[in-house]
């Protein structure tokens, strides 16, 4: 259940629960816009989940851009929410701020600086550098003042809210059908997921784990089974933190337990989501992910990716041209246990291409391969596109 009131055209209360989670542990963020126009913004502290429940507050676009690169918030939605919200709070409520805007010479050009410093955070989520190219073309065709820019981008902050638990559920709703069109056991569908896709990596409800959660509200998921997905533990402290929320069957495997889960106790449908979609279909997301693709494929498993449109990059012809994000190693070492001078490597995501991917699900529809085997993204792109 999505909760939004908006008083008048300046206050802006952004609220959500979910409907089987007690009290507020569901939310991922809280955003107002008071009547004086004045931003306060708070994210929930995604490190200190399961065992504690803390929100910190974002003053500035460095707080913002600190919550984004040190995983406090993390998924590739999420993140692009989380840099617009903090340019919307920096920009109204920050007085340091306020002084610097009052002061420049070209109010744009002190915007477009700030969201050039955000897109620094994290490199390999698409999302964010969409939201930052769509929030610039807003603020160009915005009337020159300070006051008409700063207040078009406090407008589109809150537009970005709605929008994406709009958009998840709609990922919800089609991947859901998609998945039953094709299902003849009475009680449904049996899930396999990898890091956090649900309402922690969004503004609400979720991508991959929206579908099952749109299972689950019809009756239909059998069972979901998480991947723990190292080093972070994505799945072990957010992932299975959601489905006992939601209070779904699920069980928690770690990631070297997928082909002997998918062997012995059986699945339909892996579901994971992206930080990136390439034109021919290649897909970045969690480390482990193109693995997963692998066992799934031996296994006689399908396997899908559920992202928002905006995933989808069809400028980067393949999956070759992402650039991937390398963790700091303590991450590795600090998870694992290991010997702390240890030498390791800890890229964040990896590539599966698209010969593994049986469909990819979006707020659009489902795009399913052509005749010849390949993914046509850049012609649902331009079929969907406005």
């Amino acid at each position: 259940q999505l909760s939004i009131t908006i008083t008048d055209h300046h206050q802006y209360l952004y609220t959500m629960t979910m409907a089987a989670a007690s009290g507020n542990n569901l939310r991922s963020l809280i955003f107002e816009v008071r009547a004086d126009g004045k931003a306060s913004f708070s994210v929930l502290d995604q490190l200190l989940l399961p065992h504690e429940t803390k929100y910190v507050p974002v003053l500035n676009v460095e707080d913002a851009w600190d919550a984004i690169r040190s995983m406090r918030i993390r998924g590739a939605p999420l993140i692009a929410i989380v840099a617009v919200l903090g340019l919307a709070v920096d920009l109204t409520s920050n007085e340091k701020t306020l002084e610097e805007l009052a002061a420049a010479d070209d109010a744009r050009a002190f915007v477009y600086e700030k969201m050039e410093y955000l897109k620094t955070s994290r490199p390999t989520a698409v999302n964010l550098f969409n939201a930052m190219e769509e929030l610039k073309d807003i603020v160009e065709k915005a009337p020159s003042s300070q006051e008409q820019i700063v207040d078009v981008i406090v407008q589109h902050s809150q537009y970005m809210l709605e929008r994406d638990v709009s958009d998840n559920k709609a990922i919800g709703t089609h991947g859901a059908d998609d998945l039953l069109s094709r299902c003849s056991h009475p009680d449904g569908i049996r899930l396999v997921t990898i890091c956090n896709t649900g309402s922690l990596a969004t503004a609400g409800w979720g991508t991959a784990l929206g579908v099952a959660r749109e299972l689950q509200r019809r009756g239909k998921l059998r069972s979901i089974a998480a991947l723990e997905t190292r080093p972070y533990n994505q799945g072990s402290r957010l992932t299975a933190y959601e489905i006992q929320t939601e209070e779904m069957n699920g069980a928690l495997i770690c990631d070297s337990m997928a082909a002997s889960y998918l062997k012995g106790k059986g699945a339909d449908a892996c579901v994971v989501g992206a930080d990136r979609v390439c034109a021919n279909g290649d897909t970045a997301n969690k480390i482990g992910t193109f693995n997963l693709a692998i066992v799934a494929r031996e296994m006689g498993v399908e396997f899908f990716v559920a992202s928002p449109f905006t995933t989808l990059d069809v400028q980067l012809e393949n999956g070759d041209k992402i650039e991937i994000e390398e963790r700091p190693a303590k991450e590795v070492i600090e998870s694992g246990n290991a010997p702390k001078d240890m030498p390791c490597w800890n890229p964040a995501f990896d590539v599966t291409p698209a010969k593994y991917i049986t469909g990819i699900i979006t707020e659009k529809g489902v795009l399913k391969k052509s005749t010849d085997g390949t993914f046509d993204v850049k012609g649902f792109v331009k079929k969907h596109s406005p």
